[in-house]
């Protein structure tokens, strides 16, 4: 569980946990397998099928290619999972949950513990890989659930567990 310095909206101050750093490669294998991986590949299709077929084409479209595709699933590729990094943090105190995500569109949620209904531990197969974990909190809300993703195995069992146990404790919807 390592401290967390992204500072959100003012008045609100940040969740006090980020997640592992080992998140930045889930993130960026994501990245490479979803969307800056395709687009490379078309790009380099299009410029290999144009050396081909279609020489006097590359003098526009290979700055076309760099511009509409190899530059935006670079910048992809490099600036989200670093953003993430920073933005994704969580906490639990004595009566709420705090989760902050994100990169492009941040979101931070706070759920009471009394509304917590469950809890719930994943972890998709490049998270096993790296030995990372998803705590995924379901509340009694029209929001959604309140997901902390990046975790350690063992930090997000114990989230898990202590998000339990104080929802527990607390009386209201959850008891």
């Amino acid at each position: 569980m390592t401290a967390h310095r992204h500072h959100p909206q003012p008045g609100l101050r940040p969740p006090r946990f980020g997640v592992d750093p080992r998140a930045r490669r889930w993130w960026t294998v994501q990245a490479l397998v979803t969307v800056s991986g395709p687009m490379l590949i078309v790009a380099a299709a299009l410029l290999v099928l144009s050396v081909l077929f279609f020489p006097g084409a590359l003098p526009w479209l290979g700055p076309l290619l760099l511009l509409v595709l190899v530059l935006p699933a670079a910048g992809y590729l490099v600036a989200m999972p670093r953003v993430r990094l920073r933005v994704h943090a969580w906490e639990v105190g004595e009566f709420a949950v705090y989760a902050a995500s994100g990169w492009f569109r941040q979101r931070h949620r706070i759920a009471p513990l009394s509304r917590v209904q469950t809890v719930d531990t994943t972890r998709g197969p490049i998270q096993q890989a790296l030995g990372l974990a998803t705590v995924t909190v379901t509340t009694a809300s029209t929001a959604g659930a309140v997901k902390i993703a990046g975790l350690s195995d063992a930090d997000a069992r114990a989230l898990a567990e202590r998000i339990g146990d104080a929802a527990r404790l607390v009386p209201g919807d959850a008891a």
